[in-house]
């Protein structure tokens, strides 16, 4: 299969897949909705990855990037904000929409905007939030670009300025990336390509899909026998070998992805049984650390999800999949309390991304 059609029949298949999770009703949204609201403009604790030419970069967050100084990080807060748009756009009548709606406009003015991407073109900043941030900034573009609603048009122009400057980053930056970025935390490659990937289709930058569609394949196509007995590491909120396949499907036909995974984790059972990769258990979620293995439960079922969903019907490593993604969705969710700012100010992101499907499927309920 040529490239283009490959690019074409993945897009076709990103567009059929099916909707959210039928269990996740507005009492729920509504407790993740507050976990960002929560957040999103509380501006301290918070941790900046600042480069600093001169005392005039002293600064607080809310001057050095006005539109995203919330939620500890500039990462979580942009997902935050993603949080807020997907689930005012999955629940238009909830009692929260209009609140997420009135959090989301304070942030997305022009003057915020153009001072975010001037901040990012500034020096020293060339690896500023790559390739986590920039991933998320691309996702909640895609979001905003798929919603039909005035107000979100609105601010998707607006946040156009920083979606080209984040893509072009990204763009520059994949020809001189020699080999993948392997690891459980933000700097992997294979969670954020998935992204990023998923945005260009919605974007309909063709360039950008087919470069990443030819990285992805040049860095991953050839790797056999994932080590996931390593897995995870003591502070992972990503699987390397799960993100990796979740990635793949995204590239691959469903026949050719489900030789791909035969030879990459060839320890899938084609008995049902969940016991060959248990949840990840959090021994102290009061440590900002620690506590990102409850975010690894939680992407790791929706990277199950995702693998499911690029495999043929019949295939017999399904029903483990499956039920192997309940579990992780089960001890995933149960942390997503709030009661710990350490996990507060961002799993609820990662909640929501795994209940509405947004890794595959491009629409949300409602």
């Amino acid at each position: 299969m040529t490239l283009p059609l490959l690019l074409g029949f993945m897009a076709t298949l990103t567009a059929s897949t099916p909707p959210p999770s039928p269990d996740f009703g507005a009492e729920a949204a509504t407790r993740f909705a507050e976990l960002a609201l929560a957040c999103v403009h509380k501006e301290y604790p918070n941790k900046i990855a600042h480069v600093m030419t001169g005392d005039a970069d002293a600064r607080p967050p809310r001057e050095l990037t006005p539109a995203f100084y919330g939620c500890y990080d500039w990462h979580s807060a942009v997902h935050g904000h993603w949080l807020l748009v997907r689930l005012a756009r999955t629940f238009p009548d909830a009692p929260f929409a209009a609140r997420a709606r009135e959090a989301v406009a304070r942030s997305l003015t022009p003057a915020n905007i153009e001072a975010e991407v001037r901040y990012l073109s500034g020096p020293g900043r060339v690896s500023f939030e790559r390739p986590y941030g920039l991933a998320w900034l691309l996702q909640l573009a895609a979001e905003l670009r798929e919603w039909d609603d005035p107000q979100a048009r609105e601010w998707s122009a607006t946040l156009e300025p920083l979606e080209a400057r984040a893509a072009a980053r990204l763009r520059e930056w994949l020809p001189k990336l020699s080999r993948p970025i392997r690891e459980g935390e933000h700097d992997q490659t294979a969670f954020s390509f998935g992204l990023v990937l998923d945005w260009a289709r919605e974007a309909g930058d063709a360039p950008m899909e087919q470069l990443l569609t030819e990285r992805v394949l040049a860095y991953y196509g050839k790797d056999r026998r994932c080590p996931l007995a390593y897995e995870p590491s003591g502070q992972d909120f990503l699987s390397p070998c799960l993100a990796e396949a979740d990635l793949m499907r995204r590239v691959l036909p469903p026949v050719r992805f489900a030789t791909w995974l035969r030879d990459f984790l060839p320890e899938l059972p084609s008995n049902g049984s969940p016991s060959w990769l248990e949840p990840a258990i959090v021994t102290d979620p009061t440590d900002p650390k620690l506590a990102h293995l409850d975010g690894l439960n939680l992407s790791r079922a929706w990277m199950l999800e995702g693998i499911v969903s690029g495999l043929p019907a019949a295939d017999k490593r399904l029903r483990s999949l499956r039920a192997t993604a309940q579990r992780h969705r089960e001890a995933g969710l149960r942390a997503v309390t709030g009661a710990h700012y350490e996990g507060g100010h961002w799993l609820g992101s990662f909640a929501v991304y795994l209940v509405t499907g947004r890794g595959v499927t491009r629409k949300p309920r409602g």
